[in-house]
């Protein structure tokens, strides 16, 4: 493993299944430039990587960055560099060399991770002390994760460490997820497991979340019922890795919190009732850091992962 130098200039780019954000960081994580394109994601993981070195070339057009650091949806595994597993957001990305073709393109050392555990690593180092625990969250179209214990971040085999929307739920039993197993989290607390919630209950489909979240607040049983299954089935399962790592700090971000009281306070319940007596006055947090969290975590990765350097063997 190898560090960049001391006050040089890094990229830091963050992939998504519809949007590529990039940003340069100087000294002091001073941000010096910033760029955003869309994502080519029917395109193919060729036509990705290539959209991620023009998405770089753009930010850094003096070539002042010495390294880069990226934050990729999906499996990914900072030792390997490589895709280990993805859904079908972004088509063919499952298997791609992601530190070794990004190196290649932009001719650059490269740094990468998981997207989720990327924007948790600045909430983790504002964490006071060196040996701070942390669960991370993050519920939108999925239900993303990361776990950080005595203030190192978990990867696990193949990338998978925090991968939170897989675990089993007692909400979601018999209700098949897109990994191929039947009764994980994501399909029942993450936005389209809200909003098919709703539609099994009705027999109305709605394709939006926030279309559910506006008929729970006019009063819509069904509705109020979707959101609230989802927001406790997110809780408990929070509620029973916190009793699991016995953390310093409960994060929980992404799309889905943000439509209001009725899914967070009910998530927050959840969660408490979990708790075992020394956690009890642990309660869950929304992230302190705003858009910038993933560009400057994955700036960030750059000093604490492996370097994939352009001509190294794949």
């Amino acid at each position: 493993m190898s560090a960049r130098p001391t006050g040089a200039a890094v990229i830091g780019l963050d992939l998504g299944g519809t949007k590529i954000a990039g940003a340069l960081f100087g000294a002091g994580g001073t941000v010096l430039a910033r760029h955003t394109r869309p994502t080519p994601a029917r395109d193919g993981a060729e036509a990705v990587l290539d959209a991620l070195a023009a998405a770089a070339a753009e930010v850094d057009p003096g070539r002042r960055a010495t390294v880069l650091g990226i934050a990729a949806a999906g499996v990914v595994d900072p030792r390997s560099g490589m895709v280990t597993s993805a859904t079908d957001s972004i088509s063919g990305w499952a298997g791609t060399a992601l530190g070794a073709g990004l190196a290649e393109r932009t001719g650059l050392p490269v740094a990468c991770d998981n997207d989720v555990r990327a924007t948790a690593g600045p909430e983790l180092a504002a964490l006071p002390g060196s040996h701070a625990s942390l669960l991370f969250a993050a519920v939108g179209t999925g239900v993303g994760g990361a776990l950080a214990v005595d203030g190192r971040m978990l990867h696990g085999a193949a990338g998978i460490a925090g991968h939170l929307g897989h675990l089993p739920s007692a909400e979601a039993a018999g209700l098949p997820c897109t990994c191929g197993a039947t009764g994980h989290l994501e399909v029942i607390a993450s936005g389209p497991g809200i909003a098919a919630h709703y539609a099994r209950l009705t027999g109305t489909p709605v394709d939006r979340l926030e279309a559910v979240a506006a008929r729970a607040a006019r009063g819509d049983d069904a509705a109020v019922r979707a959101v609230t299954t989802g927001a406790t089935a997110a809780g408990r399962a929070l509620g029973g890795l916190a009793n699991a790592l016995g953390p310093d700090r409960v994060v929980v971000g992404g799309g889905v919190p943000r439509i209001g009281p009725l899914y967070g306070d009910a998530l927050a319940a959840a969660f408490a009732g979990e708790l075992m007596p020394p956690l009890r006055g642990l309660s869950v947090a929304p992230p302190r850091f705003g858009h910038d969290a993933a560009v400057r975590g994955a700036a960030a990765l750059t000093t604490a992962l492996p370097l994939h350097h352009p001509g190294a063997p794949s």
